[in-house]
């Protein structure tokens, strides 16, 4: 029987990260005793189904040190009486010196909290992200004398620097991330000789995300009483895309019918609407803010194409293959999107949709056009994306070389429920 694993998450629960709470439901079904760690309380209005069916208690660490300072101080009086504090202490400082910022310090506060506070019976620590996560992970770990591994991501892997990443790689026990993209990046900063770096696809639940029912109705653009709906999902952040997705939408011609409906929240919404307004096709975008996995699904199978402009963010911030393009695939959804990082692993182009490059609003309200004229290429592609997802990005294929990873033989004990 594996011993017990404290994961250890930026902030627990999050609606834009399903993607891990169905890895800790899924560890949790195959029989793995989970502890989750957030450093910070939640901030979403609501929580995914999902959510509720995770048993893991949440330790919640404090956010700003000032916020609990009797506590971090008794944290630190603790931790400094474990044999690993001095090499965590060590780390710590030569981290400080390269990083010298307000952040650094809050994290090795906070790590000297969860080392006093961890239960005696975890194992291992497990951080979900490269970058502050796993820097709480790794001093903690250090003063514990606990094994640790990292699952990384997208912006935690771009926007940290080499020797950090480096580093951590060399520190810790093994790392997993889900793209080609980004297991190739973390390779090359892993220590030479040594396979540490793995690529584990998240891959979508597919007993959540069963396949549509019916076909949709082959509109065309040529009906303004009914016009082709296109949906694009993701936070209103840089790196999705989301002003060239507009300035892409303004260049269609005007007789084409069309609506956009857009899912989710984040600090360029303003910004955004405004862009619509001056293109002037505000009256055809619905700003539906963020959504349950269960309400984005109706979204997904009521929706006729779906489009997702990502890009490389100024400060070098971008996607992994984005779990949206999964789930709008699942859907049979025909989708036309960016060639950035890992998404052409999934959206291949001219077969399982349309890819164009990132930053060409006019390639892209092609590539756009081109799929609202035609419902019955809609539909090639949409069922030849769906039959990619249900084949190479199953949820459970993930869970399991995680599990392993952990020490649970994950494929006999699902042969067991099944019998």
């Amino acid at each position: 029987m594996a011993q017990p694993v404290a994961i250890v998450l930026k902030g627990y629960p999050r609606l834009s990260e399903t993607f891990i709470a169905q890895e800790i439901r899924g560890l949790e079904a195959l029989g793995l005793d989970l502890r989750i760690v957030s450093l910070r309380h939640p901030t979403d209005d609501g929580m995914h189904p999902i959510h509720r069916e995770i048993a893991a208690p949440v330790l919640y660490l404090p956010e700003y040190l000032w916020h609990e300072p009797l506590r971090v101080l008794r944290g630190i009086a603790a931790s400094r009486r474990l044999a690993g504090f001095g090499a965590a202490f060590g780390a710590f400082l030569r981290d400080l010196a390269r990083d010298p910022t307000p952040n650094r310090v809050r994290r090795f506060g906070q790590a000297s909290v969860l080392a006093a506070e961890l239960a005696p019976d975890v194992a291992r620590l497990h951080a979900h992200f490269i970058h502050t996560p796993a820097s709480v992970a790794r001093y903690a770990a250090q003063m514990r004398g606990l094994a640790w591994s990292v699952s990384a991501h997208a912006k935690d892997i771009w926007t940290i620097r080499d020797w950090e990443k480096r580093e951590k790689l060399a520190d810790c026990d093994w790392a997993v991330t889900c793209s080609e993209a980004a297991r190739g990046e973390l390779a090359r900063l892993a220590p030479p000789g040594e396979d540490k770096v793995a690529l584990v696809y998240h891959g979508i639940d597919l007993a959540r995300f069963t396949p549509p029912p019916g076909e949709r109705p082959p509109r065309d653009g040529r009906d303004a009483g009914d016009p082709v709906t296109i949906l694009t999902v993701g936070r209103t952040v840089e790196k999705k895309g989301h002003d060239v997705l507009i300035d892409a939408l303004a260049l269609l011609p005007r007789d084409v019918a069309w609506r956009l409906q857009h899912v989710g929240g984040g600090p360029l919404s303003p910004k955004l609407k405004r862009r619509a307004a001056r293109a002037g096709i505000a009256d055809r975008i619905s700003w539906l803010g963020a959504m349950t996995q269960d309400e984005l699904l109706v979204r997904y199978r009521a929706a006729d194409l779906f489009v997702l402009a990502c890009r490389v963010a100024r400060d070098g911030d971008r996607d992994g293959l984005p779990n949206v393009l999964m789930e709008a695939a699942s859907q049979g959804l025909a989708c036309v999107a960016t060639r950035v990082s890992g998404v052409p692993e999934l959206i291949e182009d001219g077969t399982t949709g349309l890819l164009v490059a990132p930053e060409d609003p006019a390639a892209l309200a092609r590539a756009i056009a081109t799929l609202i004229a035609a419902p019955e290429r809609r539909r090639a592609h949409g069922r030849a994306a769906e039959r990619r997802v249900r084949e190479r990005f199953r949820a459970e294929d993930g869970i399991d070389a995680i599990a392993q990873r952990f020490g649970i033989a994950a494929a006999p004990l699902r042969a067991a429920r099944v019998r």
